[in-house]
């Protein structure tokens, strides 16, 4: 069993006439991910007491549904299906001030600007930043388009095309920078990538000279928030980005965890 987690009741209500465990275990395991937003595969198989083969068939069968999908690290967490059917009103939370700690600790690890922002329609307002001079950081309220920032991108690659083409009706998209995608097509195949990938590059499409990595909080329901490191881009190397996704994304479960 995965160590500080208690495993689900026996029963809930009267036992069905004909049970169909694979079914039975396949709950169980989404009711680990209302736990514990990062789930491996060892933690699976603990949880549910199974062989890592069978664990690992439940966890292919329910990232196929879109249920869970897995992050940057291949770690399990919430997918589109699953954050969906979240209810919003008790993921919806509040991290400001809370989460500078956190984000300090990521200042002393990266040596680079750090923000934290949530995404409210087509712009990311900030909630949290630190920085170390000559470098400045928006102030909290402040916003940027989602569509031109790492920050925004990784959170839009969490909505359905559905909810993308709503939320953008119009083919052409305000740039920010020459770099900033300039249509829908062109942005719908950048976060085809970010899915793929589990995290979203930005490469001067907010500010010229500036590049940064995003990750996005997992589990949270319709609420929508996310971690962005920001420097130079004769600092983003694929060592210093490849650094950077892998702290970013242990910062946001742990942020995650304090809503």
């Amino acid at each position: 069993m995965v160590a500080g987690f208690v495993r689900p009741p026996e029963t809930e209500g009267p036992a069905p006439r004909y049970p169909i465990e694979s079914v039975d275990k396949a709950l169980q395991l989404l009711l680990l991910f209302a736990e514990k937003p990062r789930v491996r595969l060892t933690d699976a198989a603990d949880y549910l007491d199974v062989a890592s083969s069978t664990a690992h068939r439940l966890l292919a069968m329910l990232q196929y549904r879109g249920f869970i999908q897995q992050d940057a690290t291949r770690a399990y967490e919430a997918g589109p299906v699953l954050r969906g059917l979240a209810c919003p009103d008790q993921q919806a939370g509040d991290l400001s001030g809370v989460a500078r700690p956190v984000l300090e600790r990521l200042l002393c690890e990266l040596d680079t600007p750090i923000h934290l922002g949530r995404l409210d329609g087509q712009r990311v307002v900030y909630v949290e930043a630190v920085d170390r001079p000559p470098m400045p950081s928006p102030e909290p309220g402040e916003s940027v388009p989602a569509h031109c920032a790492s920050i925004g991108k990784v959170m839009l690659s969490q909505l359905r095309s559905e909810e993308l083409r709503a939320l953008y009706p119009h083919e052409r998209l305000d740039q920010r920078t020459y770099r900033s995608h300039a249509s829908r097509v062109a942005l719908e195949d950048d976060l085809d990538r970010v899915r793929r990938r589990g995290f979203a590059v930005c490469d001067e499409e907010c500010e010229i000279g500036m590049a940064s990595v995003a990750v996005a909080l997992p589990g949270l329901g319709r609420v929508r928030y996310a971690v962005t490191a920001v420097m130079p881009v004769r600092r983003m190397t694929a060592t210093a980005r490849g650094g950077a996704v892998r702290a970013l994304t242990d910062a946001a479960a742990e942020l995650s965890g304090l809503l």
